[in-house]
């Protein structure tokens, strides 16, 4: 079976971040919270910060059925909330780490799906 490749759009395609605080006073609490995590790795997002998580989906049925997923795998108690945006304004996003300034967030333009 061969696989064609599928170049994404940059007008389709949208971001997911998922940001959350979730409780870690006890043991399955903190078990919990690193379901939550792991969970969201395996969906492909990836770390951008501690409780930070993104990930690109290509289109809005993409992007709901990402909320979906998540919502049925919500940890029982915390905060977590959700915000897409297009590749345009990720790339846009302002970097600094160490207190030196970044270059632009890479984007999956080139990326070839198979």
């Amino acid at each position: 079976m061969t696989h064609h490749p599928t170049h994404l759009s940059g007008y389709r395609i949208m971001w997911i971040l998922v940001m959350f605080d979730l409780p870690t006073d006890t043991k399955p609490q903190r078990k919990a919270a690193t379901d939550f995590r792991n969970f969201l790795l395996n969906e492909g997002f990836e770390r951008s910060q501690f409780s930070l998580y993104a990930r690109f989906v290509n289109g809005k049925e993409a992007f709901q059925t990402r909320i979906n997923r998540i919502e049925r795998n919500l940890p029982e108690k915390g905060d977590i909330q959700i915000l897409n945006f297009t590749d345009r304004q990720y790339r846009d996003i302002v970097h600094f780490s160490d207190q030196g300034r970044r270059g632009p967030r890479k984007n999956p333009e080139q990326l070839v799906l198979f």
